[in-house]
């Protein structure tokens, strides 16, 4: 081994198909001839070990020292470097408040200069001494697992019969309906047919049917467990807009003065489940950070590996040492056969290898951080929503740093923030829809305040969307997040929609033909970094 670094050490760990923490690493390193402990280490450990832990290696150096030593002498015992927190005693945080990015989002260009270019040298040695999942420099990362809730892996039941359909409809219907119930006093639909003209009524119900009247007036009908009523929105309102914005298949209530003859409610004001305005955001108790990312698309002609490449030498930088957490949004692949001719248009046709090559790209991330995956329209999973996580072949394949690989949609808990995790695949059907120009793909962050609005990431069935029958439905945003990441549309947003932070955060794809015939112009090698313990953003660019 021609550089003992704890780097090199983790390089050849990586390579014969083992992670370490950093203790572990750190006791390789220190043997009198690393190389020779770790071909000891690799040989000795268990077929299914994924992490070696610094008692694995301890065992593992005591029971190769122990055969070949003499039967009289007993075994050596390797030198403890670590400090009381795990972390080599060598190395020391080097983090620095002055580099604590703004509270507005801002845009940091890291494509050149020294501390992210894969061509110029850091402090710390040239990016390639500082890549295989540990950093000499950038040490001292101490994350905390993530917790993950309303995930559907391992959970899915759904047959695709009707009656399933009927049951995450009903269930939606309820769970959201108990959100405006106390802010209206609401009657069932049948209810309402009994209610004497003028009286003052309201409904909670999921929009049925949305049309326009021989006058210009609005026709929204409502329908409920009992069965449908209709509420006609008068245009000269002032807030009468409000039908520019609704989504069959969502949940909302109507107040307003039943006609005289009954059958008809006309509308006063229009509620939907929302964000309450009292919300306040959880923040981390320390300064830690996480940077979100999207849309990889290995095995694409146009992916930006550059780009990439950049950003992961970067993560070792002592710029990112507080970046501990790294959040994928979906599509790490490029996927085949999901648009006509896609094949013409790949790097890696086949879609293992283009999984295997993404796990190559993963293992130059720094092996100190968590990793928290959910997939995409592009990867092997199935397209209807919820998305399960990839099944076993794929999770081996993508073993690097154990990372955890979840649900689409999923709620991850990150240091006491909330990070609620959709790749996004509605944002087109709510961009195609809406009547605001803002909400546009320009701007996903406003396209994303929309379904926290609704409280539901996919609300309209059917369309651009598919959706998956489960025994409840994970689309329904039950809990307000802290921070709401998506990607999906390759376009970099960043925004806050009463205190919840929105981020989608771009791609690592060149444009497409296809992107190019519909006038798409992707933003490009993006990382929003999210300081956990005040929420706020900077982007880097790569």
């Amino acid at each position: 081994m021609p550089d003992s670094t704890p780097v090199r050490v983790a390089r050849e760990l990586t390579a014969r198909g083992y992670n370490a923490d950093r203790a572990a690493v750190t006791l390789l390193a220190d043997e009198p001839d690393p190389d020779a402990a770790v071909e000891r280490v690799a040989d000795a450990a268990p077929d299914d070990a994924l992490t070696l832990s610094a008692d694995d290696v301890r065992a593992l150096l005591d029971d190769a020292n122990a055969d070949d030593a003499p039967a009289a002498t007993p075994p050596a015992e390797p030198p403890d470097t670590t400090t009381d927190g795990g972390a080599p005693a060598d190395v020391s945080a080097t983090a620095d408040a002055s580099a604590t990015p703004p509270a507005d989002p801002t845009s940091t260009d890291a494509s050149s200069g020294a501390t992210s270019g894969r061509e110029s040298p850091t402090e710390a040695g040239t990016p390639d001494e500082t890549r295989g999942g540990e950093s000499a420099n950038a040490g001292g990362r101490t994350p905390t697992p993530p917790a993950v809730a309303e995930d559907v892996t391992g959970h899915s039941t759904g047959t695709g019969e009707y009656g399933d359909f009927v049951t995450v409809f009903r269930d939606r219907y309820e769970r959201l309906s108990k959100k405006l119930r106390g802010r209206i006093n609401h009657r069932p639909t049948d209810a309402l047919d009994a209610m004497p003209g003028g009286s003052d009524a309201a409904i909670v119900g999921m929009v049925n049917d949305i049309r326009s009247t021989a006058s210009g007036h609005w026709l929204v009908e409502l329908e409920d467990t009992n069965g449908t009523f209709p509420a006609l929105i008068m245009k000269d309102r002032d807030w009468a807009d409000v039908v520019d914005e609704l989504l069959l298949d969502e949940v909302i209530a109507i107040e307003g003065t039943l006609a005289d003859d009954g059958g008809i409610l006309f509308a006063d004001s229009v509620h939907f489940p929302d964000v309450p305005r009292t919300h306040r955001p959880n923040t981390a108790d320390r300064h830690v950070q996480a940077a979100l990312v999207s849309d990889v698309h290995v095995g694409s002609q146009e992916f930006a590996g550059e780009r990439w490449d950049a950003f992961a030498d970067w993560l070792h930088t002592p710029e990112a040492e507080a970046v501990e957490y790294l959040l994928v949004g979906g599509d790490m692949v490029e996927g085949v056969g999901v648009y006509p001719d896609q094949d013409e248009e790949l790097d890696i046709v086949d879609v293992y290898e283009q999984y295997r090559a993404f796990s190559e790209r993963l293992k130059d991330v720094p092996g100190d951080m968590e990793i928290v995956m959910i997939p995409g329209n592009h990867d092997a999973v199935r397209l209807a929503e919820p998305q399960p996580g990839f099944d076993e072949e794929l999770r081996e394949i993508m073993g690097a740093h154990d990372a955890r690989i979840v649900g689409n949609p999923a709620t991850v808990t990150v240091e006491g923030v909330d990070v609620l995790m959709y790749h996004g695949v509605s944002l087109d059907e709510v961009i195609a829809e809406d009547g605001d120009e803002s909400v546009s793909y320009d701007a996903p962050h406003n396209a994303m305040a929309r379904l926290l609005k609704k409280r539901h990431v996919a609300p309209q069935y059917g369309g651009r969307m598919r959706v998956a029958p489960e025994e409840k439905d994970y689309l329904v945003i039950d809990d307000v997040p802290d921070v709401f990441h998506t990607g999906h549309v390759h376009k970099l947003g960043v925004g806050e929609y009463r205190n919840v932070k929105l981020v989608n955060s771009g791609s690592w794809q060149e444009q497409t033909a296809f992107q190019k015939s519909v006038n798409i112009d992707p933003d490009v090698g993006t990382a929003p970094i999210v300081d956990l313990d005040t929420l706020d953003i900077t982007v880097r660019k790569f």
